[in-house]
Formats: structure tokens, C-alpha cells, sequence
């Protein structure tokens, strides 16, 4: 499927870490820490629960969820709404179905809340733009009832909030935040940030701040600004000792709160350093090349959290000048004070690298870019989390060796993840989510994880975190012919040039071995939509074409080497009759007889009618196009219908994915159909199109749902491995305008999967004459549920009639496909549909482990 617009990027190029065999072969990544021991207990997610669900507006108005905390019985979080000047509350008492209790109007822009005992603490910033004179307020609010208790003016513009264990004390980091357009962003900028400590004693009217001036430890460090404190991030430990970040600055400041005078609280800072990353993708060029260097940045810690005596972590996002794209422990002993004893360097890249989430469209910025920082501890184990707002994930380490973290597990989240909340005491995790598009389906939403034993939900398919190979937006799947583990896929255009991924199956989770590239001398881009392996060797594969883009819609041949060898343009009426979505599948009937190769186009072309896809037949020796007819299910409200996949189950029978194109909580229709082909002859370009009959294989929209997270747009992948399973994968639209989150599923055997809906021959195995295979040699670098749609008819063959006048636009398209641009028209003729077969059966996989990829997972 055709990707959404980008903004303007470079020439594209490949990182190749080797030529085997003619082939160019990539192997990306970092050396990141092994996973945690089977059997360990792990991060289990229960819950994504959207928060405009709970906003009180409409569905299409952005609600967010940035910075949250729980209630002391654990079972209600708050989070802030800045947009909507309000707080949500949620109820987790069950974390499998959280249930939203509203919000509470505070006006302003909430930045941070805390909760102490049956008083709820929201941080308010009323600056409103004006940066020179930045306003603010700490309002407090009952927690049950929601009755606002007192407002206290703070002076500045307030950022995070922490409080001492006991409540007595609170702590507010008074950022004043700079003004980005002026002088660059750079410091100084008046007003200077400070330290906010207030003493909760006594009624709520008497509350007070108390302004600890930072700038004196700042200029004894020599920090940047010293005279214009940038404050970010309050936590204090069981000593009541407070660690803050000052981000512009590049300082961490650790404050001893004097009880008598809060204003003479001691104040000690320390340079957080710079790094120099080396090992990362520095370009953006639509190619995932970690091989580049930041050069020497600043670290810029954001978040901040303690993690043992005398320790704390930073996650170095960066903002002005740095940010190191990982995560640091510092000493704040005596002695040691502000030394580093561990820092992530580039391993955090490499991880979400590895793993599918990598965001190349910031390479040239920040790269994951870690927020969010956490510590806590569950089963007597101390662990750490690192949020990457970029990448859309959270890193977990057992620090049992705060100077040797060790990485357990990846908890994937929707966009932007903002607020980290452990909630021990009862089991729990919670992520608060900031990023809300709702024109692009991207909702902010809070991620409840539960801690226990169990397998990870996540990765269902990664690369070797040792040596990984990049990899994402995979968008078609074929099985070798010659290894029953073995799988290809392939990526669109997201990424350049185009490649075929080697999916090793044998492992849980599927292992990305290899990627080749596609050499094409051709001047257009390759937008790769479905691959099929030829039983001689090579592959077919089919590039969606691209009015807009000058790149027409093409079957291709490549070789085992990954060249191109032939090209076959579908006939000019077909191919002047589609827009920007065109080619979306290939196979390869298998048979005896001569060479006969399968597409699917995505959508009905211009003229034809306008719930009616095209199958077309390609006879490789005579070099003939003929048709069939796919009828599409009807198009749920507010979305479109698409066939995303074709693959071959045996002689008579095709399978397709036909989904639509809403995600998460809006996601209706994600199946796979078997349509035969039998008795049914395929006809000339031009001629009124027969309509192959189907019928429902499996739902897939449960086994996307089982995890728990935001259930992705695009199941684009399917085949019938060697060893007679049936697997899926979704696409991960290059973690942009989506979560990133890949879905590998494991759908059981093809004989039970199709059974009753495969024609009469057994339903096909790769054959066993070898397909020649590069061997890699990468280049070492240290919700709510949706309930299941009721099964269609299987529909019967026949001929669809002509559409009615009211099926088209002004423009002679179809009503539904708005925004595309088409030209030409399909002749389109016929009776009514024959009829309607009764549905063969609908056929539930046992249980939604056998479904999901080694039940070790969820974008």
C-alpha cells in the first residue's frame, strides 16, 4: 500500500555489509544484552486503553496522556491532558479492562500530577507562550470527589512534580522554559529556572514555595548557561534527597533539603558529559545505516529516577545542542560524585534496530530518542525502564548491577511515551502515551503490563541483537522451496533501495538472517508489494505502482543474485485505469504445466465496479494477461477495503488478505479467504470480469487483538511455509504514522487452515528443487476489544453487473476512493451474480497461542 506523503529526503542509498554471490547483503545492528532466561518472570501487557475514550469530545479531537500517577490503593491513574487544560482518571482495577472515570478541568496546560494520600497534585503551566513572563499554579484537588482544595501561585512555569516518601514534602522543578525562536533556542533567557520545595504541612492554604536558586552551582561547574537553569526532572530516594535534571544545561543538580530553611537547601551539580555515539544512522535516506558517528554531544538528560545508594540514571533525550540516543547511571557518592559508571552508547539503537522499531526518519536528529526513566522493584528484582519517545517502546533492565544493567525485555507502546509509572505493589506498569493524530489513527493512550510468569508477548520476529539486520514494513511473504524454516519477504517503498528479507522460522521469535537487495537498473523506485519463489529459483515479485511518482505497476523477475531479469507491465487498460494503489500480491500456481504467475491489485480499477478487485493471470510462456473477479466485503463505516496479500494453497485455490485500512480499536476487517479458481476461467482484458467464489479461512482480527495493544492497519504478508504452516506478518509502516510494532503470526497448519475450502489436490508445499540462497555475513557492530465481524457468504461464481450511475464520482471513480488519482477506464459489462454459495465453515485456530509467533510478544 501506497505510504502516506514524507517530507523531502536525499538520494537513496543501501548500507551493504557484504557481496555474496552477486547479492548485496545487509547486516545492521549493535550488540545488545541476551533477553531474560526462559522462565523468568516477565512484562505482560494486559491493556491499551485509548484516552479520548475518555476525554469527554469528540472521537475526532486530540486527548492525550503525558505524565501520570496512581491513587495508593493502586487501582485509579491520573494522567494530564495539556491540550484539554484537564486531568483523566482511569480505572485499573481490573488491568485487563480499564474503565475511564472522566476528567477534571483545570484550564491551563497540565504538566505533571502527583497523588499524596486523598489529595491529588496538578502542576499547572499559564504561560501560554509568553515565554518572559511565565506563569503557574499547583492546584489541589481531592482526589475522590474531584473538588478543587486550594490553588497556590508558583511564580514561573512548572514542569514534574516528585514527592518525599512520606508526603510531607513536594518538590517542583520550575523550568521557565527558553523560547526556541528566539536567538536559535540558545541560553541565557530570562527568567532563570529554579527549584520549587513546598512543605505539606497543614491545611492546603497554607502551603507555600519555597525558590532554591540553582545558578550558583551551576557557575561553580562551569555548566552552559550557568545563569539561566533549565530544570526538567524531579525524583527524590528514600532519604529525601532530590536528584533534578537541568537539560539545556547539561547538569545534574542533587539537593539536601534543609527542613528549617528550605531556601538554603544545599544545592551540588555536576557536567552530565558528552559522548560521542559511534555504530549510528546519522542520515535520513530511507535506509536504515548505523555505521555513522554523532560526533561529541552533550548528553542532556531529561528524566531522571534513582537507582540504588548513591546512584541515578538519566535517559539522554537531548534538546539544544545534544542528546545521546541511550541511557546513563551516575555516581552521586562522596567521592565519585558525578561519575559515570554505565552508559548505554549505541545499544539502544541497535536494539530497537533489531527489533523493527528504529525510526529511521529522525537518524538525523535524536534516533529513538530516550524520555522517559524509571525505577522500581518486582519479585525482589531492581529494574530500570527507558522510554524511546521516537521508537515507541520501553527498555527493560534487571539492575541487580547498577554498573552492569542487564536487558530483559522490550514493552512495546503506542506513539510517543511519555509518562513511566511502576506500580509494585500491585503487580504493575503503566506508560501514558502522548502522541494523538486522529486523522492519522495515532491515539494517545495509557498501557497497562502486568509482572508474572509467562513467556514475552514481544518480539514475535527480530533480528540477532548480537549482529542485527535491519529490517521493517514488511509487505509480502513467500516460503523457500528448498527449506521448510525458511522465509522471504520483502519491504516497501518506506525504505530504498528494495530489498528481500531471509525469515528464519525455526526459532520463536522468527529471526531476520539476511536482506538482499534488488538491483534494478531501471530509473524509478521499486515499491515492493509481494514476493513469490519460483520452484527454478528467484523470486516474482510485483512493484505497486504510482501515478504521482512516475513508477508503474510492474511483475518482476529476479534472479537468485537479486537482479532483475524480466519485467512484465500489465496491459495498458489496467494499468491506465489505477491510481496510487496497483500491485499488492504475487504467486506462483503450482502444477506441472507451464509456468503460470498470480496478481492481485489492491483496489477495484476505474470502470470496473466498485466492491470488485482484480485477479489477474499471467501465462509466463505465451506472455498473456487474463481475469478473474475478487469481490471485496462491504466497506465499513468510515474506512476502505483492500486486498493486501496473494498466495497460492494449491492448484485450484488462492488465499488473500482483505482487510481494511482503520487500526486499533477501529479495526473490522482483517481476514484471510481462500477463492478457487477452479471452473472458472479467466478472461480477456476487457471482458466482463467472472467472479471467483470464496470463503472465510480465519479472522485474523482475534489473534491481532490477543496482546492487548493497538491493533495494527496492515496484515500485508501471508504464505504456506515448507513446513506446511500458515504465517502472517503485518507491516509496520516504518514506525511512522503507526507504532512500529510488528506482528508475526503462526496460524497452524495449511491443511487445517484451508480445510474445506481448498480444491481437491493436496495443498502445496514448496517443491524441493533448490532456490539458490545467499548466506549473510552481517557486519558485527558492538484495547477495548473489537468484537469478530459475523462471517460472510461464500459468494458464488458469476459475473458482477455493471454499477449504477450513483457507484462513481464527477470524475468516473469509484465514490469511496477519494484522493485518488486516476485516468482511463475498464469496459464493464454483465448480468446479474450468479448466486451465492453457502459458507463452507469458519475455522477458529486453537487458542490464541497457537496463533501468535512463540507467544513472545505486539506497532
Amino acid at each position: 500500500m501506497p505510504q502516506r506523503p514524507r517530507s523531502p529526503r536525499p538520494p537513496l542509498v543501501l548500507a551493504l555489509a557484504a557481496l555474496v554471490g552477486g547479492g548485496a547483503l545487509v547486516g545492521l545492528g549493535a550488540a545488545a544484552p541476551a533477553a531474560a532466561a526462559p522462565g523468568s518472570p516477565v512484562f505482560t501487557r494486559t491493556a491499551t486503553y485509548p484516552v479520548f475514550q475518555n476525554s469527554g469530545l469528540a472521537v475526532d479531537d486530540e486527548a492525550v496522556a503525558e505524565i501520570s500517577t496512581v491513587s495508593p490503593d493502586g487501582r485509579t491513574v491520573v494522567y494530564t491532558d495539556a491540550p484539554n487544560g484537564q486531568v483523566g482518571f482511569l480505572d485499573i482495577t481490573d488491568p485487563g479492562a480499564p474503565v475511564g472515570l472522566g476528567t477534571l478541568q483545570v484550564g491551563g496546560e497540565p504538566t505533571s500530577v502527583a497523588v499524596r494520600g486523598t489529595e491529588l497534585l496538578i502542576c499547572v503551566d499559564d504561560t501560554d507562550g509568553d515565554f518572559p513572563n511565565a506563569t503557574g499554579r499547583l492546584v489541589v484537588a481531592d482526589l475522590a470527589s474531584r473538588t478543587v482544595l486550594g490553588t497556590i501561585d508558583l511564580g514561573g512555569q512548572p514542569d514534574s512534580i516528585a514527592l518525599t516518601k512520606d508526603g510531607s514534602l513536594a518538590a517542583i522543578a520550575m523550568e521557565n522554559q527558553r523560547d526556541e525562536d528566539v536567538a536559535d533556542g540558545e541560553l541565557p533567557q530570562a527568567p532563570a529556572g529554579t527549584l520549587a520545595l513546598l512543605d505539606l504541612a497543614g491545611p492546603v492554604s497554607g502551603w507555600a514555595p519555597a525558590t532554591v536558586d540553582l545558578v550558583p552551582a551551576l557557575t561553580a561547574i562551569g555548566a552552559y548557561g550557568a545563569s539561566d537553569p533549565e530544570p526538567e526532572y524531579v525524583s527524590f530516594n528514600a532519604d529525601d534527597e532530590l536528584a533534578l535534571t537541568l537539560q539545556e544545561n547539561n547538569a545534574v543538580a542533587v539537593i539536601t533539603p534543609d527542613r528549617a530553611d528550605l531556601t538554603a537547601s544545599a544545592v551540588d551539580a555536576f557536567d552530565a558529559g558528552s559522548v560521542d555515539v559511534t555504530g549510528v544512522d546519522v542520515v535520513e535516506d530511507d535506509t536504515i545505516d548505523p555505521t555513522g558517528s554523532t560526533g561529541a554531544l552533550p548528553r542532556e538528560p531529561d528524566a531522571i529516577a534513582w537507582v540504588g545508594d548513591g546512584l541515578v540514571a538519566t535517559a539522554n533525550e537531548g534538546d539544544l545542542f545534544g542528546g545521546t540516543r541511550g541511557w546513563s547511571v551516575f555516581s552521586t557518592a562522596t567521592g565519585t560524585f558525578g561519575d559515570v559508571v554505565f552508559d548505554s552508547g549505541n545499544s539502544l539503537e541497535h536494539l530497537a534496530i533489531a527489533q523493527g522499531l528504529y525510526p529511521e526518519s529522525r537518524s538525523e536528529n535524536k534516533g529513538v530518542e530516550p524520555e522517559g526513566i524509571a525505577f522500581a522493584e518486582y519479585g525482589g528484582v531492581p529494574y530500570a525502564f527507558v522510554g524511546s519517545e521516537r521508537g515507541n517502546f520501553v527498555a527493560v533492565y534487571d539492575m541487580t548491577d547498577p554498573t552492569e544493567p542487564a536487558y530483559t525485555q522490550t514493552l512495546p507502546t503506542t506513539n510517543g511515551p511519555e509518562g513511566l509509572l511502576p506500580v509494585p505493589a500491585r503487580g504493575l506498569f503503566v506508560v501514558s502515551s502522548e502522541t494523538d493524530v486522529p486523522e492519522d489513527d495515532v491515539r494517545a493512550s495509557v498501557g497497562l503490563y502486568s509482572f508474572g510468569p509467562g513467556a514475552a508477548q514481544f518480539p514475535t520476529i527480530t533480528s540477532d541483537p548480537a549482529a542485527p539486520v535491519a529490517w521493517g514494513a514488511l509487505s509480502g511473504l513467500t516460503a523457500d522451496p528448498a527449506d521448510p524454516d525458511r522465509l522471504y519477504a520483502v519491504s516497501d517503498s518506506y525504505y530504498a533501495p528494495a530489498a528481500i528479507q531471509t525469515i528464519d522460522t525455526s526459532s520463536e521469535p522468527a529471526q531476520v538472517t539476511a536482506a538482499l537487495e534488488v538491483t534494478d537498473t531501471a530509473a524509478h523506485s521499486l515499491d515492493l508489494e509481494g514476493i513469490a519463489a519460483r520452484p527454478a529459483g528467484g523470486w516474482w515479485v510485483v512493484s505497486e505502482g504510482d501515478a504521482d511518482e512516475a513508477r508503474p505497476n510492474e511483475l518482476l523477475q529476479v534472479s537468485p543474485a537479486g537482479a532483475v531479469v524480466q519485467r512484465v507491465a500489465l496491459p495498458a487498460e489496467v494499468a491506465g485505469a489505477l491510481g496510487s494503489n496497483g500491485l499488492e500480491g504475487v504467486a506462483v500456481q503450482p502444477g506441472s504445466g507451464p509456468e503460470v504467475v498470480w496478481v492481485a491489485l489492491q483496489v477495484p480499477a476505474t470502470g470496473d465496479a466498485a466492491d470488485v478487485s482484480r485477479l489477474g493471470r499471467y501465462d509466463v510462456a505465451a506472455g498473456t494477461w487474463s481475469w478473474l473477479g475478487y469481490h471485496l466485503e462491504p466497506t465499513p463505516a468510515g474506512a476502505r477495503e483492500f486486498v493486501s496479500e496473494l498466495v497460492a494453497v494449491d492448484a485450484d485455490t488462492l488465499a488473500v488478505i482483505e482487510r481494511d485500512n482503520r487500526p486499533g480499536v477501529f479495526a473490522q476487517v482483517k481476514r484471510v479467504y481462500a477463492v478457487s479458481i477452479a471452473g472458472v476461467a479467466p478472461v480477456a482484458t476487457g471482458a466482463p470480469l467472472p467472479i471467483a467464489p470464496k470463503t472465510l479461512a480465519v479472522d485474523l482480527l482475534p489473534a491481532l487483538q490477543a496482546t492487548n495493544g493497538w491493533v495494527p492497519e496492515k496484515v500485508e504478508g501471508l504464505t504456506v511455509g515448507g513446513d506446511g504452516q500458515v504465517y502472517a506478518v503485518t507491516d509496520n509502516d516504518g514506525v511512522e504514522d503507526a507504532t512500529g510494532e510488528t506482528v508475526f503470526l503462526r496460524l497452524g497448519a495449511a491443511s487445517t487452515v484451508f480445510a474445506g475450502a481448498a480444491g481437491d489436490g493436496p495443498v502445496v508445499v514448496p517443491p524441493t528443487t533448490p532456490a539458490p540462497t545467499p548466506t549473510p555475513t552481517p557486519t558485527p557492530i558492538k484495547p477495548t476489544p473489537t468484537p469478530s465481524p459475523t462471517p460472510g457468504p461464500t459468494y458464488g461464481a458469476g459475473v458482477l453487473p455493471v454499477a449504477d450511475d450513483d457507484d462513481w464520482d464527477a470524475d468516473g471513480d469509484a465514490s469511496w476512493l477519494d484522493g485518488d488519482e486516476r485516468s482511463g477506464s475498464l469496459a464493464y459489462t454483465g448480468a446479474e451474480v450468479a448466486g451465492l454459495l453457502s459458507l463452507g465453515g469458519v475455522l477458529l485456530v486453537a487458542g490464541a497461542g497457537a496463533l501468535l509467533l512463540g507467544r513472545r510478544r505486539r506497532s
